[in-house]
């Protein structure tokens, strides 16, 4: 099997596995996966810092993501959606489809939203029922500030909603410090299972917002209020994925025991920047860093298909190049959840110094040597 160091699905760990292969019963029926269930839903909470409730889906990221704008927006509803990515534009398409009515943020695709930028627009324009933004835009490795942004939107009575798939547990999360109301998450990415679980956490005033509609939710699948006590009836709405939920639980174990993960993982993240700059190559962003992804511009004379292909053959170390008008532009190296390690980081640079040699491309420092020297001495 190939080394997955793409930004999600990353490796699983072996204790996760093996999870996934316990015996189970019926998740219907059993009154102690009820209890175990919400267990790990206050657990997931704890550890993004927030009081609000977790609901575990099953489904893959997408499906949170979607089940958020359904379950709060109305025929007419005004949405705005802040893009500086491509899944922040993507918000748009999901507003649209249930009725409501996008607003575009649009700002340079290679840096963070500007907070300042965003004020002098909200004083003009906030009437809004709520308002959409990306964590970690992984595509361009994007990261944005949305504590500092969700506060702001708060100040106008705008609610807010954040994909913070491919962020959370590799970058700094305080859902409550941020005033944030929706946050989606996602198995297969920092959490290190595999893909085919989506977790949301919803504040009391999003809920309020989702029963006083006055028009039915558009969705039985995506729809958060279908889950409306399921604790105390003991009832699930559909039959829950118990093999992939004591995955979870097992996924959700090592995090609570990794205390080092969020600043290994940003050591690590600075130390892969420095070593494609010092390497004469081209980080693509100009602000906005992601800790869990890397995208780096590909020299114009080389084919990004010819490197990945490489490194997969040679190296067995699968990376990714990214989509829509990034594809065959730039190379993306994942850095999160289990993959967040000096060893498997170190090793997929040194087969980039070995794959640039192959196909003649002076780098101007070795890649690998480069992030050995940034490392903090407690990482190395």
């Amino acid at each position: 099997m190939y080394k997955m160091m793409t930004p999600g699905p990353v490796q699983v760990p072996e204790k996760i596995r093996l999870a996934r292969s316990l015996e189970t019963g019926n998740a219907d029926l059993d009154l102690d996966f009820v209890e175990d269930y919400k267990k790990l839903c206050e657990r997931i909470s704890h550890l993004l810092h927030t009081n609000n409730e977790t609901l575990i889906l099953s489904g893959e990221g997408i499906l949170g993501l979607e089940a958020a704008i359904a379950s709060i927006t109305e025929p007419g509803d005004r949405a705005l959606v802040l893009d500086n990515g491509v899944y922040g534009a993507g918000f748009a398409d999901f507003v649209s489809m249930y009725g409501g009515k996008p607003t575009l943020f649009t700002t340079d695709y290679r840096n963070e939203i500007n907070v300042n930028a965003l004020k002098e627009y909200l004083k003009n324009h906030h009437d809004f029922k709520y308002a959409t933004v990306v964590h970690c835009d992984t595509p361009s490795g994007m990261l944005n500030n949305v504590e500092e942004i969700s506060r702001i939107l708060k100040s106008h009575n705008i609610l807010t909603v954040v994909d913070s798939v491919s962020g959370m547990f590799g970058n700094p999360l305080d859902i409550d410090s941020g005033k944030i109301d929706i946050v989606c998450g996602g198995s297969q990415k920092a959490v290190s299972a595999p893909p085919g679980l989506t977790f949301v956490t919803i504040s009391e005033e999003a809920k309020k917002a989702m029963h006083q509609r006055k028009t039915p939710i558009a969705s039985f699948y995506c729809n958060l209020t279908i889950f409306d006590n399921y604790y105390e009836t003991k009832w699930f709405p559909y039959t829950m994925p118990i093999s992939d939920i004591y995955g979870l639980d097992a996924a959700i174990s090592l995090i609570e025991q990794d205390s080092e993960l969020i600043s290994r993982t940003h050591a690590i993240a600075v130390a892969v920047q420095k070593a494609i700059k010092q390497a004469g190559l081209k980080n693509h962003l100009q602000s906005g860093f992601s800790d869990t992804v890397t995208v780096f511009d590909i020299p114009s004379d080389l084919n990004v298909e010819d490197l990945l292909s490489r490194m997969l053959t040679k190296h067995n170390i699968l990376l990714s190049e990214s989509f829509g008008d990034l594809k065959g532009k730039v190379l993306r190296i994942g850095h999160m959840g289990s993959s967040a390690n000096v060893s498997d980081v170190g090793e997929t640079l040194a087969a980039l110094d070995e794959t640039f040699h192959y196909y003649n491309y002076p780098l101007k420092a070795s890649l690998f040597e480069v992030f050995k020297e940034n490392l903090p001495a407690e990482f190395i």
